[in-house]
């Protein structure tokens, strides 16, 4: 029997928790943001209402407010967002032990073996007979409204739901009915469903892998299900296996058990600046102050040391860029910071005018690297020593107590401690290969295509 895959999306989560703690807000156009003062603020959520005017999640407070007049910002509230969450998965728990999040408002619930948990259901439970029988798309629909409805009632808080037979298109069929709805992706319907659909749709191909299909004539999710094997890989190597196997419904990946943590692919810090920045100089500081929380934070995780260094660009005009270089195996802050501004310089010349900025690394080597005798022999051991030192001592004495020169040379700079500065914002997936970031914009991947929901 197939399995029962359920990818739930709270709608408007922060906007609609906003709500609850000021119900005069209710029927009027809002959306939370950062900080408009500093121009760190970007629009988090946003209600229906200014949806309707165009707000979109990820622009500046000043392009809404520009859109819709009467838009009335409201600053965020981590604190209760987190809450509601945990009441919403303790709603889930009651259906199943499989609850995956995906970010602090979606979650994957797979059900396959607690579907008697769920309230008497008078219609046909399966179609189909021997190999062809099939839980019935009724049933199916039955399963997400009663999650649905009890979120709704218990919380006061609307979800959408795909239901489906694997993560992939439970995750695509939660995006088509918003807010509130439930959307059924099933082995009897989801080429009719699905096939349709602009390959955009589909999980893990954002805006630069949708123009490379769509150079390619597969502009659709079921033309992208239809093509030639050899030809996708050719373009996306071991990338176009995943594509064609999500656009063919065959994903078989596993919904995590409550609790379970993920593999650690990256970690990265991205922050919207004060000011746009228009020299060299004053990027190569930024990118050092994003260096330092990246390396403190994989020198405190167990990942080890990374092989990859991603730089992640906005301009003023929101247009994003991201590149990538390998290096050898480091979790040293000046090696990460040299790394993001030799990229910067290579595909950046005057003049500029930057918003925001990032740095991930990734290719971690889980501590099982074995150094060449010209590291061992050079001044990389010491440099990670005296770095671990600095991280104790700005544990003890704060993060200004110990900063580099170039740092030192901007007092607005001083006390930029982005590690310590952790939001938690929705999760959205790019095709930028994992982007984490924290500081003002702190997403699970990098912050290119936003999604409007």
């Amino acid at each position: 029997m197939e399995r029962i895959v359920i990818h739930s999306d709270l709608n408007n989560f922060y906007a609609s928790v906003e709500r609850k703690l000021h119900p005069e807000l209710s029927g009027i156009p809002i959306a939370v943001c950062g900080n408009k003062e500093e121009r760190r603020g970007i629009v988090l959520a946003k209600s229906e209402e200014a949806k309707k005017f165009g707000v979109k999640t990820g622009e500046a407070v000043w392009q809404a407010q520009r859109k819709c007049k009467g838009l009335v910002i409201v600053k965020p509230h981590f604190d209760e967002y987190m809450r509601y969450s945990r009441l919403v998965k303790g709603i889930y728990a009651r259906y199943t032990d499989r609850i995956e999040s995906y970010g602090i408002d979606e979650c994957w619930l797979d059900v396959s073996k607690s579907t008697r948990v769920f309230p008497q259901f008078s219609g046909e439970k399966f179609v189909g007979e021997g190999e062809d029988r099939h839980y019935s798309d009724e049933f199916l629909r039955h399963i997400g409204d009663t999650i649905r409805n009890t979120v709704r009632e218990e919380l006061n808080l609307t979800v959408s739901c795909g239901v489906s037979f694997n993560k992939v298109f439970a995750k695509l069929g939660s995006d088509l009915k918003k807010p509130d709805g439930t959307t059924v992706i099933s082995v009897n319907n989801f080429k009719d469903v699905v096939y349709g659909l602009p390959v955009t749709d589909l999980l893990m191909v954002g805006g630069a892998t949708g123009r490379k299909l769509a150079d390619l004539g597969y502009t659709t999710i079921g033309r992208l299900a239809a093509a030639d094997d050899k030809r996708i890989f050719a373009k996306f190597g071991k990338v176009g296996q995943t594509l064609l196997s999500y656009a063919r419904g065959q994903d078989s990946s596993p919904v995590a058990a409550l609790g379970e943590e993920r593999e650690l692919k990256s970690i990265g810090n991205s922050m919207t600046l004060p000011k746009d920045l228009t020299g060299y100089g004053e990027v190569e500081r930024t990118l050092y102050v994003i260096a330092e929380s990246v390396a403190a934070r994989l020198r405190a995780s167990e990942a080890g040391l990374a092989d990859t260094v991603h730089l992640w660009v906005r301009d003023a005009n929101l247009n994003g860029f991201t590149v990538q270089k390998k290096v050898r195996h480091t979790a040293l802050c000046g090696e990460i910071a040299a790394c993001a501004v030799a990229l910067f310089r290579e595909k950046f010349r005057p003049p500029f005018r930057i918003r925001a900025l990032g740095i991930t690394v990734s290719g971690f080597d889980g501590g099982a690297s074995q150094m060449t005798f010209d590291e061992t022999s050079g001044d990389y051991l010491k440099r990670e020593k005296v770095e671990r030192c600095i991280d104790d001592i700005r544990k003890k004495h704060g993060y200004a107590s110990v900063q580099r020169g170039i740092v030192a040379e901007d007092p607005t700079e001083m006390h930029n401690d982005i590690k310590s500065t952790h939001l938690i914002k929705p999760a959205r997936f790019d095709d930028g290969g994992g982007f984490p970031s924290d500081g003002e914009e702190e997403f699970l991947f990098p912050p290119d295509d936003f999604s409007d929901d």
